[in-house]
Order: structure tokens, then sequence, then C-alpha cells
């Protein structure tokens, strides 16, 4: 499912619950209840590997950066390219934010943590690296219509717990996260 098509369908009943590294903010919250957090995402920077121009924020002023419509990324570029003299370049979805970056069109892209981590350690010849630390810190969460399923929440929560107190959840996020 397309992730614009989650919170609608969470709103409309056509859905119970989503894991989809939904963000946990207080705008959704007014629509949606959550989980306990079960990953701390937020927002990186990534330039092509042989970028040494762009270590962090303070180094953005007049640079282009590729993001994605209706994204993290994509607000936070807005909302500071006044500020940091960004040249904006839109992009439908995360390959082709890639591929921009690696091949110099821009010199950096805004992604989710775990997403850009996970490009990078799958695969090796991407020609990409994350540059400085996150921008933002979020929590991603288990999400219902507000009100509802409180049921599906809880046994949400309850299995987090126990995959995180018997070691499981630490195996399968090493599985998949770049360090």
């Amino acid at each position: 499912m397309d992730f614009n098509g989650i919170i609608p369908g969470l709103t409309s009943n056509q859905l119970d619950g989503a894991i989809a590294g939904i963000s946990i903010t207080d705008e959704r919250k007014q629509s949606l209840d959550f989980s306990e957090g079960y990953f701390v995402s937020g927002l990186s920077m990534v330039v092509n590997k042989t970028n040494t121009s762009i270590n962090g924020e303070s180094d953005l002023k007049g640079k282009s950066a590729s993001i994605k419509k209706g994204t993290a990324g994509a607000k936070f570029a807005e909302d500071n390219q006044g500020k940091y003299e960004l040249k904006l370049s839109y992009f439908e979805d995360s390959p082709s934010m890639f591929q921009a970056v690696e091949n110099g069109n821009v010199d950096f892209l805004l992604e989710d943590y775990p997403v850009i981590a996970y490009k990078i350690k799958v695969d090796t010849g991407a020609k990409l690296k994350i540059a400085g630390q996150k921008l933002t810190n979020v929590d991603y969460g288990f999400a219902v219509k507000k009100g509802s399923n409180q049921e599906l929440l809880k046994k949400f929560n309850e299995g987090l717990k126990k995959i995180k107190d018997n070691g499981q959840y630490d195996k399968i996020v090493d599985q998949y996260i770049a360090k």
C-alpha cells in the first residue's frame, strides 16, 4: 500500500492497524493512537561517498537537495529553503533521489534514517554515505484509529516489550540497519 493511503485507511476503518515507519507526531496524534515507539528514526542528510563538503547542517548553504514529495525531508527542506538558499529537486520515490545524488546532479538528499541505513547496508555498490548527525529524532510507532482497536495496540506493545526483553529486537534491527 502506498504510504499516503495508510492514515486515511486507518481513519476510515479500512485498516485495523498499521506499522509502516509512521512517525509519532502531535499532528498525527489528533486522529491516531500510537504504540510505544519501536524505533528512533529521524531525518538524515545523504551525500555521494566522494563528497567532503557536507558534513552537517551548517554546510548546506547554497546547496541543492533531492527530496521526495510529501515527506519529512521535503518539509525540512521547504521550511529551511530560504535560510540555507537551497535549490530543491522533487522526486516521486527514494531510488530516484538516490540516483540524483550518486550521479552528482544534486549535492545531498534527505531521507528517514532507517531507509538510508538499510539501503547502504544491502547495496554495497551504492555511492552514498550519511553526512553528520540526524537533523531530527522521532519515534516510529504502530498506529490505530484514535479511540479504536485498543486491544490490538495493547497486544503490539506487549509483543514489542517481549522481543526487546529477550534480545530479539536488537537482532532484527542489526540485520537491516547499517551501524
